[in-house]
């Protein structure tokens, strides 16, 4: 599944993914967020874990399982605009502003908006089709 996953990330037009692989890839775009400001706090893992059990019905030993293979997802993802556009495919748009809250949420977990966490946010949301006034909606609900 992981390689799949791999060779569909890299690909020039990434297929829509399998249910099990869109949950790989969001949590590796999770964890891509957390990671931008090169301090993976705990905080942050916590929040994904938690993140991923509420959205995919998940325990937390399977939440932290997967998160576990998106670490190792992100660290061989080339680029941000190939997985958001794997996301983007796999994940119809109504359904697109619950990965930017999840991302935001990720994001504000440690209490601090680094400015490029922020600069990351802006182009995920504008490559999963959300625009900036629907981010910073989502954004201030969650800073509230």
């Amino acid at each position: 599944m992981f390689t799949n996953l791999i060779r569909r990330l890299t690909e020039p037009e990434p297929g829509r993914l399998p249910e099990p692989d869109e949950r790989l890839a969001v949590a590796g775009l999770l964890v891509r967020i957390a990671r931008t400001d090169h301090d993976y706090a705990e905080a942050e893992i916590r929040q994904i874990d938690a993140l991923l059990a509420r959205r995919y019905g998940m325990s937390p030993f399977e939440a932290a399982k997967l998160r576990g293979e998106a670490e190792a997802l992100e660290a061989e993802a080339p680029d941000t605009v190939r997985f958001t556009r794997a996301i983007k495919d796999a994940v119809p748009l109504e359904e697109r502003e619950a990965v930017i809250e999840a991302a935001w949420a990720v994001a504000l977990a440690d209490g601090q908006r680094d400015t490029d966490e922020t600069s990351l946010m802006r182009l995920v949301a504008r490559m999963l089709g959300i625009d900036d006034t629907a981010s910073n909606r989502i954004r201030k609900g969650l800073e509230d």
